[in-house]
């Protein structure tokens, strides 16, 4: 700033005004200091400038993974929906490890963030606790099963279990399986199974429950061509990711077996590969892009008004019929 005074011929003050109130400035000035910033390629840091006050421009966000589409799509649109207000997202992820989790919300803290956003609503003791000091507004999403921190926006998983036991039992199976991958630390499975077999079991129907190693094709695939093998396949199988079922109905086909005449299959999820398999997939649709939009969009209602904290914001889920049921 001192360089462009001197060139523009006026105080470091009045550079300082320029660049940060245009409109302090007479036209005059502000034209001879954006021309000497130019010339000297200077652009103001806004990290720098968070350095002597509350705030940065960030906005932490932590998610589980990268590698799912779930959380990648929301943390998209996110993204864009604070483009306008000049604030940038700084992301990590942990793999469903609490200890990492932990040391990125505190990497994260350090920037002084204007706001953060985490996954979930049921974190670890620890993390809670390191939550529960948390300054800036904090935003819990894709949960609203519990008690949050501060806002939170998303669905209930507990809904999305329900719905999908509610559809395959009044479809007239009796014999069902839910295939989840809940050995991995996601409590959004766990709660999505456990209400799937609360349900089915208040509508008279008994569901076996089978452990995934993980949530890929291939594991669906392999769980498919053993149950086969073992001669052990239900007339119906839920699965807690659409790429878990996506794999067993291209197995299904290799091995011969109809679907839905022979099994009924049904995922979570939505991507982009269930309305195009063949048969297409019957799935529980999240909110993605629409909590990624809805999170931005609190977060900039709340740096404009601090009464709008302590929001619970439920978008919903939604059953998508197709083929495979």
């Amino acid at each position: 700033m001192a360089d462009i005074a001197r060139i523009a011929d006026v105080s470091i003050s009045t550079v300082s005004r320029a660049l940060r109130d245009p409109q302090s400035v007479s036209e005059i000035l502000r034209d001879r200091i954006h021309v000497a910033a130019d010339r000297l390629g200077y652009a103001p840091s806004p990290i720098a400038g968070s350095l002597s006050g509350r705030r940065s421009p960030l906005v932490g966000v932590v998610v589980p993974s990268m590698s799912n589409a779930f959380f990648s799509r929301s943390l998209e649109s996110i993204m864009l929906g604070l483009a306008s207000e000049n604030l940038q997202v700084m992301a990590g992820f942990h793999e469903y490890d609490a200890q990492r989790e932990e040391d990125l919300i505190a990497t994260l803290m350090a920037w002084k963030p204007a706001a953060l956003v985490v996954t979930g609503i049921t974190p670890s003791r620890r993390v809670l606790a390191q939550l529960s000091r948390v300054e800036c507004p904090l935003i819990q999403m894709w949960d609203i099963d519990g008690t949050p921190i501060d806002s939170a926006i998303g669905f209930s998983n507990s809904a999305a279990g329900r719905m999908a036991a509610q559809h395959l039992v009044e479809r007239g199976h009796r014999d069902i399986a839910i295939v989840s991958a809940t050995n991995l630390g996601d409590p959004r499975a766990r709660a999505r199974a456990t209400a799937f077999f609360e349900t089915a079991r208040k509508l008279g129907v008994e569901v076996r429950q089978i452990e995934a190693p993980d949530r890929s094709m291939t594991a669906g695939a392999l769980f498919m061509r053993e149950a086969v093998a073992r001669k052990e396949l239900p007339a119906a199988l839920a699965f807690s990711g659409d790429s878990l079922a996506m794999g067993a109905l291209l197995e299904a086909q290799r091995l011969g077996i109809s679907v839905p005449d022979d099994i009924a299959v049904i995922g979570y999820g939505d991507l982009e590969f269930a309305s195009l398999a063949n048969p297409g997939l019957t799935t529980i649709r999240p909110p993605h892009e629409e909590m990624g939009a809805a999170v931005a969009e609190h977060i900039r209602k709340r740096l404009k008004d601090i009464s709008s904290a302590n929001e619970t914001i439920d978008l919903g889920v939604k059953l998508i019929v197709r083929e495979s049921t």
